[in-house]
């Protein structure tokens, strides 16, 4: 089946939807309470500032490196033209990177997987647009050392927990896919015998059940998925790239550098906003093929948690110095290695990545490492017609869609009776009487006041039990429309909560196969900062 979008589809405000943080529709609205916490802030005009920066601090020794290191890791992969022109413009110095990061969820996980890659995409090519004289690289940075393996071990599709079990530890990226090949045959019984789960079939065989880590397996299925747009997918877990983070990690173990610089910026930035992340005083892993644990600083020596392994300090930049890799940094550390080793002017991530990328701003100063673009990506609520279609005979907008439940059911079945249920005019009047009494018992006895006060409040309760008592009988009355709103609101955001967060790709891919894609790539405008509704 092809999928033709309907001309219903539309943008919204992210704060139209209710479900992006304070912190985030803040940044949109570029408020005064968040500028010293950001750079460049994403406009396309502002990507010149950003490339000068980058370009006076981002070496040829650094390129050189990455570019190998690349080839590398792409070599058991097809690799398409695109991506292999991009390798090669990744040499030169007038070539910039824009860049998303995400876990390596079994088959790709949530939706938002394709959200942030094509954000990347769109990004790149709207750049190269708008600047001639330099070239533009979508990354997706794989989190190949990320050890929270439940966090990543199954998906959703149609309801149904797809989960792979395993009791390997360490850094997710190095895991044997063994045990695989049990997860594809529950998966595959939900597919059916068309094409486009022929397709889905033989993408998850040959990523999971032909590639030995899981590091492989998600290099794999993101190029097939995107190796036509030119996406150059990135694995840090290496060891000539672990060699450029040396100075850092120098400054990490024996400085507090970041500890310092983010535990500064956390007490101004928790002035008005939760914190998404807290420093450590070191923010270093050890990492070996089974192992990932925290580097604790201990009676003046460095201790791996729940190992015996232990370093004196001239020990630990000795084993920093042979073996590079055997450090992973934390969450705090990761987005510099990021901008350490990529030539990267924007980062695409989801609000509360960019909350926590919000806190390093002053670290990055700190260490002299230009601060990038921080871009919230494009979200997507898919509605089928047939759903549309519900959604007018209901009339119910697609903005209020996304209103709470209650507040959707309430508005509506006001306006399908005869009758108000909105007693805002008679509070305002008893709030009018009561301010009239207080002022009499304030000019003869205002012992008589809190007496007052506890009859007004007495009064407003009894208005809102009967506010609700009459919406309830009226939603008794309406319970055929009332459970179809429901209904509709429910199956289009699972949970009440956005599809994109709980759905795998592979279900509307069944459906449409390439073309979701295509639709996708063809409609998401990354800079417009606008939450995207596709109707198709």
């Amino acid at each position: 089946m092809s999928l033709t979008e309907c001309d219903c589809s539309t943008y919204i405000p992210f704060q139209k939807t209710g479900f992006f943080s304070t912190i985030m529709c803040d940044y949109l609205q570029k408020s005064d309470k968040l500028t010293s916490f950001y750079g460049n802030f994403p406009s396309i005009e502002n990507f010149e500032n950003q490339i000068k920066l980058k370009q006076q601090t981002f070496s040829k020794d650094t390129r050189d490196i990455l570019v190998g290191a690349l080839k590398r890791q792409y070599q058991r992969i097809d690799i398409s033209e695109k991506t292999a022109k991009n390798f090669e413009l990744l040499l030169k110095e007038n070539t910039f990177t824009v860049t998303t990061g995400h876990q390596l969820n079994l088959f790709t996980g949530p939706l938002y997987f394709l959200y942030k890659i094509i954000s990347a995409i769109n990004l790149a090519e709207e750049l190269s647009l708008k600047y001639s004289n330099a070239n533009f690289v979508p990354v997706y940075w794989m989190a190949t050392e990320d050890h929270d393996f439940e966090e990543i071990n199954y998906f959703n599709f149609k309801g149904k927990k797809v989960q792979w079990n395993s009791d390997q530890t360490g850094g997710v990226g190095r895991f044997s896919t063994n045990g695989l090949d049990r997860v594809f045959e529950e998966f595959q019984n939900y597919l059916g015998t068309s094409r486009n789960a022929t397709f889905l079939k033989e993408l998850f065989t040959n990523g999971y059940l032909k590639h030995n880590n899981l590091a492989d397996a998600t290099r794999y299925i993101a190029n097939e998925l995107f190796a036509t747009y030119g996406l150059v997918i990135v694995d840090a877990d290496d060891v000539e790239l672990k060699k450029r983070l040396i100075p850092y990690v120098k400054e990490d173990l024996f400085n507090e550098t970041s500890f310092k610089a983010v535990s500064g910026t956390n007490e101004e930035l928790e002035k008005n906003y939760k914190i998404q992340v807290n420093p450590r005083e070191v923010n270093l892993f050890y990492l070996t093929n089974d192992l990932r644990e925290r580097i604790i600083f201990e009676n003046d020596k460095f201790k791996v948690n729940n190992t015996n392994i232990e370093f004196s300090k001239d020990e630990i930049e000795q084993e920093l110095e042979n073996n590079p890799e055997r450090f992973s940094p934390n969450v705090i550390m990761r987005p510099l290695y990021q901008e350490v080793i990529l030539p990267n002017l924007c980062y695409i991530g989801g609000g509360g990545e960019l909350a926590y990328w919000m806190q390093l701003k002053q670290y990055f100063n700190t260490v002299k490492v230009p601060f990038p673009i921080l871009l919230l990506r494009n979200s997507v609520q898919v509605i089928s017609k047939k759903q549309f279609r519900k959604l007018e005979s209901l009339g119910i907008s697609v903005r209020e869609l996304f209103l709470k439940q209650n507040d959707l059911l309430k508005k509506k079945v006001t306006e399908n009776s005869n009758v108000s249920f909105d007693f805002s005019a008679q509070k305002k009047f008893l709030e009018k009487q009561f301010n009239k009494l207080r002022e009499i018992a304030n000019q003869t006895d205002v012992s008589y006041v809190g007496a007052v006060n506890a009859q007004e409040k007495k009064q407003s309760k009894g208005l809102e039990n009967l506010e609700k008592r009459l919406l309830r009988a009226e939603k008794r009355r309406q319970s055929d429309v009332v459970n179809r709103i429901i209904n509709i609101q429910s199956e289009i955001l699972p949970g009440l909560g956005l599809e994109e967060r709980k759905r795998n790709f592979s279900e509307y891919y069944l459906e449409y196969g390439d073309d979701f894609v295509v639709a996708l790539k063809d409609k998401l405008k990354p800079l417009q900062l606008e939450f995207f509704v596709l109707v198709k």
